[in-house]
């Protein structure tokens, strides 16, 4: 039997279980790309700092086999793994993943239940393997708003990946921009600072992202042409790069081909 999930009390209503929440009627899984024949160009110094990434598609990427959408959520899992390591070989220092967003409690128990298990059995297996690439983790979200044992999970990765020194991998898990602008206006009003003293420097350090550089790049995965409420803020200069590629089939070569692109890009910042 599925376990009533409780849910924050400001978060959105269920949907109907009969509607494509994905927005989309059948929307056939699109192939991985072929690998590069050429090999990787690009000079360090041209790469991004900190790259965010929806990872969107793993439900369509499921349908589109006859698997269950949980089966889509594991197979993404896998795909996190392979783009960690790439991240570390390619000297990127802060990656961000959405996970989990507040907007994402509008899916039913099971898989709302399934997420949070998956979530906790991929922290329990992968911390090992965290530590040995260098990686500290970082939770972007209301945390507070986890089930117990999701949060002891997480807290047990934080601690044990302190030390990680090559990566920054931040997991946004019950994330929401929107939400988080929220919540720095919070502090903003319990810290009694006076209207003439708030300006874009206070925002960025109340924020969940306080003590990292804003993403240079944006990457979606599966088609869709939009931010979905990720970041929002820390965004606003970011260079964004769309991917046909659903999710669990986006591995080192699409990173490369974004990688590729970004470094091709010019930066003006509004100059």
């Amino acid at each position: 039997m599925t376990r009533r999930i409780a849910r924050p009390t400001d978060s959105p209503a269920l949907v109907h279980r009969e509607q494509d929440v994905d927005g989309r009627g059948g929307r056939t899984s699109v192939a991985p790309d072929a690998a590069p024949t050429e090999p990787f160009v690009v000079p360090r110094d041209e790469l991004p700092c900190h790259v965010a990434i929806i990872m969107d598609g793993n439900r369509r990427w499921a349908r589109a086999r006859g698997e269950a959408e949980m089966d889509g959520h594991a197979a993404g899992v896998e795909a996190i793994r392979e783009i960690i390591r790439h991240t570390v070989r390619r000297g990127i220092e802060v990656l961000s993943l959405y996970a989990f967003s507040r907007e994402n409690w509008a899916r039913s128990d099971e898989e709302v239940g399934g997420l949070f298990f998956l979530l906790e059995k991929v922290i329990r297996n992968e911390t090992e393997e965290l530590k040995a690439q260098g990686a500290r983790v970082n939770i972007l979200g209301r945390t507070e708003e986890l089930p117990p044992e999701t949060r002891e999970s997480i807290r047990q990765a934080l601690d044990a990946t302190a030390g990680g020194t090559r990566l920054r991998l931040n997991i946004a898990f019950n994330y929401s921009g929107r939400t988080e602008l929220v919540d720095a206006a919070r502090r903003v009003a319990a810290s009694g600072l006076q209207p003439d003293d708030i300006d874009e420097r206070t925002i960025s350090g109340l924020l969940y992202t306080a003590d990292l550089p804003d993403p240079d790049m944006v990457i979606r995965t599966g088609g869709d042409q939009r931010l979905s409420n990720f970041l929002i803020w820390q965004s606003a200069y970011a260079e964004i790069y769309f991917s046909q590629t659903l999710w669990p089939d986006f591995g080192p070569a699409q990173l490369d081909e974004a990688l590729v692109e970004y470094a091709s890009r010019q930066r003006r910042y509004g100059k």
